[in-house]
């Protein structure tokens, strides 16, 4: 280009023929990470009010923690941890599998899925021996409501990661009835956040059920209970 063209360039030509910002971002827009959204955001609601109303209740002569003095079932949480472990490899092999169908490696990808729903479930069955552990030894649903949260917190965080399990299984379906990689790899990109944030949930309530009563009385000062 001489100096000539150089100064009786009009840019705004150029500009005009590409679409605006806003329509660009528009463009780019997908429905089901706009629902994935708002679904994490009603979890995330639902947790809050399950957990005020356990530091309320915490407060509440009846309430018997099940962390904190030697002989309770939480003091060593050995099971809870491994069932940690579990889960967090889960997310990693989920993960990896993300990266490899970016790069069509499409066969590894579903091998890391499969290790990745695997070891979910392995981890949902790891809580309900968790629970049976805890009902062998007297802690039973309606015996303390401390017991009554455990269970409800946790089997409710099971039931979304089961729910995961039945949605990852469509977006499989799906892949082996159109073949569409790129939508595939779009559509385990969410599973992939479903999957951590599930994990981050896990970690917080594994803090919050294990506490020792000195730990909840202090939260529950904090809170106004």
């Amino acid at each position: 280009m001489n100096l000539f063209q150089k100064i009786t360039e009009k840019p705004w030509t150029s500009e005009a023929s590409q679409p605006p910002v806003s329509e660009a971002l528009q463009t780019q827009r997908n429905p089901a990470q706009i629902a994935l959204f708002f679904f994490l955001a009603v979890i995330t609601v639902l947790f809050l009010l399950f957990t005020i109303t356990f530091l309320s209740r915490s407060q509440s002569p009846d309430f018997q923690a099940l962390s904190g003095a030697p002989w309770l079932p939480l003091n060593q949480p050995t099971l809870l941890w491994w069932n940690t472990v579990i889960l967090l490899f889960a997310c990693g092999f989920m993960h990896w599998s993300v990266n490899k169908a970016k790069i069509e490696q499409h066969r590894l990808a579903l091998w890391l899925l499969f290790l990745s729903g695997a070891l979910t479930l392995a981890f949902a069955y790891g809580q309900v021996y968790v629970w049976l552990q805890l009902t062998s030894q007297g802690y039973l649903l309606n015996s303390n409501p401390a017991n009554s949260y455990f269970y409800l917190l946790t089997g409710i965080h099971g039931l979304h990661l089961i729910g995961g399990i039945f949605v990852l299984l469509k977006v499989l379906f799906k892949l082996n009835q159109t073949h569409d990689h790129h939508s595939f790899h779009r559509s385990l990109t969410l599973c992939t956040w479903y999957w951590h944030y599930l994990f981050g949930v896990w970690l917080f309530l594994f803090a919050l059920l294990t506490a020792s009563p000195e730990t909840y009385k202090n939260i529950a000062q904090l809170c106004g209970f």
